[in-house]
């Protein structure tokens, strides 16, 4: 029976039309980049598994997609253990004449030890590049070898055959696999992982080439990344990230030029009316301080990043389940009702963080933030403060970004980022500043798509197809396209000598707004019949008037 085609649910194909506006989307932000002075690197598409966990928070190391060890380890392992038990069943036997002799675990721990190092030598080299001692896999192991011949009668059991041992030794390979699923899985087997982010794998290639780095070293990558998450409209499990980070800078005005180059990069796009929302995790902090809830500081920013989403009295009712106090619930009230200027808000919270310093430092860094922009200016998007902006992610220290679609597009973030002052410090590299951003191209292709602002050239692929009549008129096709080519006309040769009808069928499903036939009236005045699809005028020409109407 046929297998039905399917992909894994959030990817997608693409088409060539999808191709070309996201490799247009794509180029115009490279341009920016560049403009700006960051210059390119890339990473691997998967990464040691300890480079990436525990940098995201519990949530977002949830949704960190694992690789299981690849060729032959599991085989290895199975067939070691396989090996272990049918030689362990070979000395019960021999202990086992009757039921009251039955040996105890440490009895004949030592004798299985080494008929299991005796079994395979690949296994303890496996085992050991795990870090797993021999003494921990035999006692892991030993209680299930036993259950599992306990449960034969012990007179059968001495008269088994090599055949009913392996049997026996397949049971015992699936329960204790069973029972060590979570660690094996998520250690033994699983040293890889696919990329969260580009931000995490990018401080590790800092650490790593650091001595090849000039810095402040500004770079900016465009990769995929992967997660596990719940697919829904505009979140997939493969998407893009185009980022770009500086490191080794504390310098405020790096903040402030991400800010123009939010700007600038949207209004390239013609994408008018974005939102660059800013807060500071400073300021979160403060916050925290001040209703007493310094030690979940990371529940309380994930509870209040959901705002947005879930709405004040679920916000509220997560922070207490996370044993938020109701006093210091209570006293967050001013936030969920901030409203006014940038300027204005930047007011009342300084009065409300007035008696924490750390609070009040993040306050002093979005007022100079501000204040920069209010005098360079923005083209076409809009400034604002957000202060339950969260970004539940651990690293960041500083200004944190999001960037929010135009008003009436229902779409999520479509851009983000933030200051991450120590995330260098982590592959032993302490007192790295950086700050980056990260533009979510999935995202913004959907809002282009929704509001029409693709250019209608954008799909444009061939300009001109070449009529076959046969292997003579194609040969002098041939030629005449190798001229268009070299003057950057895109065009193309049916292969096959088909019916005239079925070659312009081809042409007009694909669009292509030109065909030339070359036949033996043709062949005879060195002309070409230049035939235009959608109005079906016909003119017959040399190669150079070919060559103008097509450039």
């Amino acid at each position: 029976m046929a297998q039905k085609p399917s992909i894994p649910k959030g990817t997608r194909d693409f088409n060539a039309v999808e191709v070309a506006k996201r490799s247009y989307i794509m180029n115009i932000i490279k341009e920016q980049f560049e403009l700006y002075g960051f210059q390119p690197i890339e990473t691997p598409s998967f990464e040691n598994s300890e480079t990436l966990m525990g940098k995201y928070g519990d949530e977002g190391d949830r949704l960190i997609f694992k690789i299981l060890d690849s060729g032959d380890y599991l085989n290895e392992l199975v067939n070691s253990i396989n090996s272990y038990v049918l030689n362990s069943g070979l000395i019960l036997q021999k202990y086992c004449r009757d039921k009251s002799n039955f040996p105890s675990l440490e009895i004949i721990n030592n004798e299985l030890k080494f008929e299991f190092l005796k079994a395979s030598k690949d296994a303890k080299k496996y085992l050991t590049s795990k870090n797993i001692s021999i003494d921990k896999f035999s006692k892991d192991l030993l209680p299930i070898i036993f259950k599992v011949f306990k449960s034969v009668d012990i007179e059968d059991f001495v008269v088994f055959s090599r055949e009913d041992l392996v049997l026996c030794s397949n049971q015992i390979v699936g329960e204790f696999f069973n029972f060590l699923k979570p660690e094996f899985l998520t250690g033994w087997l699983s040293e890889k992982a696919l990329r969260y982010d580009l931000t995490v794998p990018f401080a590790r290639y800092v650490v790593q080439h650091q001595n090849e780095i000039e810095f402040p070293f500004k770079r900016y990558q465009i990769q995929p990344v992967w997660r596990a998450d719940r697919p829904q409209k505009g979140r997939f499990r493969e998407f893009y990230q185009c980022d770009a980070d500086v490191v080794g800078s504390t310098s405020l005005f790096q903040e402030v030029e991400f800010v123009q180059l939010y700007d600038a990069v949207f209004t390239a796009l013609d994408l008018k009316g974005v939102t660059i929302k800013i807060n500071n995790r400073k300021i979160l902090s403060g916050i925290a301080e001040v209703i007493g809830a310094q030690d979940k500081l990371i529940d309380f920013t994930v509870a209040l990043d959901k705002l947005d989403k879930i709405g004040e009295e679920k916000v509220k009712e997560e922070m207490r389940s996370k044993s938020v106090s109701e006093e210091g619930i209570s006293k967050l009230q001013p936030l969920f009702n901030m409203s006014g200027s940038f300027g204005s808000q930047i007011g009342q919270l300084k009065s409300i963080l007035s008696t924490s310093d750390i609070g009040l430092k993040g306050v002093e860094e979005l007022e100079f933030i501000e204040q920069a922009i209010f005098k360079l200016g923005l083209k076409t998007a809009n400034l604002q403060l957000d202060v339950t902006l969260a970004r539940g992610l651990n690293y960041y220290t500083g200004a944190i970004f999001e960037v929010a679609a135009p008003k009436g597009v229902k779409m999520g973030s479509i851009g983000g980022g933030g200051r991450y002052d120590d995330l260098t410090s982590i592959f032993g590299k302490p007192d790295t500043s950086g700050v980056g951003i990260s533009f979510g191209l999935d995202r913004i292709y959907l809002v282009l798509e929704e509001l029409n602002l693709f250019p209608d050239t954008i799909a444009d692929a061939t300009k001109v197809l070449f009529i076959n009549f046969g292997e003579k008129e194609a040969m002098a096709c041939l030629q005449a396209m190798t001229q268009l080519r070299q003057h950057g006309v895109k065009s193309e040769l049916y292969p096959d000598d088909a019916k005239m009808k079925k070659q312009m069928t081809h042409a007009d499903r694909r669009n292509i707004p030109y065909v030339v036939l070359v036949g033996e009236e043709e062949l005879n005045s060195n002309t070409y019949t230049l035939k235009n699809m959608k109005t079906g005028e016909q003119q017959k020409l040399k190669l150079e008037e070919l060559l103008s109407i097509l450039q």
